[in-house]
């Protein structure tokens, strides 16, 4: 609850600073609001800044008046924007899929690599696709099939028991109802990995 409160500056001390990530879902309101949800704006390039990555310009560029944006945008108009990612089908995550479709589609610009491609689509879908970067993989792994298909079914298990723990920690820690059970996840998973000072390649 701790490192919760700590990453989203809930009663931090005067001038203290929460961490730049806790502005990720609500820069700008959001990336998965109505009037912006089935396409990448300049305020999601900034937001996914804030987990300390960077879009390279010409990806940007043709993201926000390109191919590849027109591209993307007909693959999150094939994803649901109002499902958390428990409830949500296997088929909507796994290979194949308009989702998966479109972080192949990320992943194969220059300069994008997993992380970025991800942090891109959770911005987008921020309840039913998760962050994961290199500090999380080196904390869970790299399951197989893959990382939203293993936790989608971590999820789901025991009458969806970690998620409503997920929501549980999410409101005793204070944490706004924006903020969804995915990147309660994450953050918890990366404070913790981060405070036992591994070095995460």
């Amino acid at each position: 609850m701790g490192d919760l409160r700590r990453y989203f500056g809930i009663d931090l001390p005067p001038g203290g600073m929460p961490f730049t990530g806790s502005r990720f879902e609500h820069l700008a309101g959001g990336g998965d609001r109505l009037e912006v949800a089935d396409r990448f704006t300049a305020e999601d390039l900034v937001a996914v800044q804030t987990l300390s990555v960077t879009v390279p310009a010409s990806v940007a560029l043709d993201l926000l008046e390109g191919r590849l944006g027109a591209q993307l945008s007909g693959l999150l108009q094939a994803i649901p924007w109002d499902i958390d990612m428990v409830d949500a089908e296997a088929n909507v995550l796994a290979e194949g899929s308009p989702a998966d479709h479109a972080w192949h589609l990320l992943c194969d610009q220059y300069g994008v690599d997993w992380v970025i491609a991800g942090k891109l689509l959770a911005r987008k879908r921020p309840r039913l696709l998760p962050v994961y970067d290199r500090v999380v993989r080196c904390a869970l792994g790299r399951p197989r099939p893959s990382f939203w298909l293993a936790l989608h079914a971590a999820l789901r298990e025991d009458d969806a028991g970690l998620h409503r723990r997920l929501l549980e920690l999410r409101q005793v820690a204070g944490v706004p109802e924006t903020v969804s059970a995915l990147r309660v996840c994450d953050v918890a998973v990366w404070m913790g990995h981060r405070a036992l000072g591994h070095a995460c390649p």
